[in-house]
């Protein structure tokens, strides 16, 4: 009997521990995947304290997975793929197909949206059985390590960039440069947006510059964010990054007329935006989810074209619970990755 080790949560809120399990054919439509790296996000917190509803234990988290397909299930390979491909999988780990968003074609906001580690083992193992639907190749140009972030931090920014309303030209500013912001300020850039880094504290100047900001706001300024963004001629975009309510709510006044807020950073407590204010310049906010496997696979086309990396820390498997702790603590710089090989 063929095993394979998987870094599993027992019980809500309780360590990893690293387990062997037995290695499982795939299903019709489905693939098995020899994961090579699996980014650490901090929506996996939510599986791990059983946040979502209908998270079983013992729980296997991880859905920024990357390795090669290495067995194939009944009709997959009609689809195109074959065993030794390189792929990733996400946020987006298959869809229903015929919930009222799948059949209008929006598959990302499916009603029964298969997530890795909700609605099966994610990519904290050396194996991992996916839905077809939910591949993306990786390019050449991308190591595993590089990939398996952009299945859902990278695609994330990114997607919620170019589905904004701005245009290359616009003011578009990036609240955040941590796991998410850091990759959003690149893509800001190399799409072609004048681009603002938000963040705490003006010794981070110079690494917004890094990342190619033109321009950077210290949240803790004296002069208030909305009013830094107005003096640059206010911002057409803010995409919110940061998991903060109240720096999230600090950019709404500094939007243009009929600017959007895209919010993606997840936070519970409410947003304290004054409607007349959005009435007033025609505004919008928007709340943005990840992005399907085509997506993904545009993201990373995109990343390689541009040299655009995500900025990990990389550790064994069996560290998982380590680099868990360290990613919730905040001391990460700036995505946390496992590798199993």
């Amino acid at each position: 009997m063929s095993t394979y080790r998987v870094a599993q949560v027992a019980a809500a809120g309780g360590p990893f521990e690293i387990v062997e399990r037995e290695v499982l054919e795939p299903g019709p439509g489905h693939v098995r995947i020899a994961v090579d790296a699996c980014g650490v996000c901090h929506s996996d917190s939510a599986f791990v304290n059983a946040a979502f509803p209908g998270v079983r234990f013992p729980v296997v988290p991880g859905h920024e997975i990357a390795g090669r397909i290495e067995a194939l299930g009944e009709g997959v390979q009609d689809r195109g793929w074959q065993v030794g491909n390189r792929v990733t999988v996400g946020w987006f780990g298959g869809s229903c197909g015929y919930c009222t968003p799948c059949r209008q074609g929006d598959f990302i906001v499916c009603e029964n949206l298969k997530v890795p580690g909700w609605a099966y083992d994610g990519g904290f193992a050396e194996e991992v059985i996916a839905p077809a639907d939910a591949l993306a190749r990786i390019p050449d140009a991308l190591s595993a390590t590089d990939a398996g972030p952009m299945a859902c931090a990278g695609v994330t920014t990114y997607n919620g960039l170019r589905r904004s309303s701005a245009r290359p030209g616009d003011l578009v500013a990036v609240l955040g440069i941590g796991g998410l912001g850091h990759l959003g300020v690149q893509y800001a850039a190399a799409m072609g947006f004048e681009t603002v880094a938000i963040a705490r504290g003006a010794s981070k100047a110079d690494f917004a510059k890094q990342l190619g900001a033109h321009h950077y706001v210290d949240s803790t300024a004296a002069t208030p964010v909305a009013e830094a963004l107005q003096s640059l001629g206010g911002a057409k975009v803010v995409l919110a990054t940061a998991a903060n309510s109240d720096a999230i709510t600090a950019t709404v006044d500094g939007l243009s007329h009929r600017g959007e807020l895209v919010v993606i950073g997840a936070v519970p407590e409410p947003l304290a935006i004054n409607p007349t204010s959005l009435l007033m310049r025609g505004s919008i906010v928007r709340g943005h989810l990840s992005g399907t496997a085509q997506d993904v696979q545009d993201t990373m086309a995109f990343s390689a074209l541009h040299g655009i990396r995500p900025m990990t820390e990389v550790v064994p498997l069996d560290q998982a619970d380590a680099a868990y702790q360290r990613m919730m603590a905040g001391a990460a710089r700036f995505r946390m990755v496992l590798t199993t090989r």
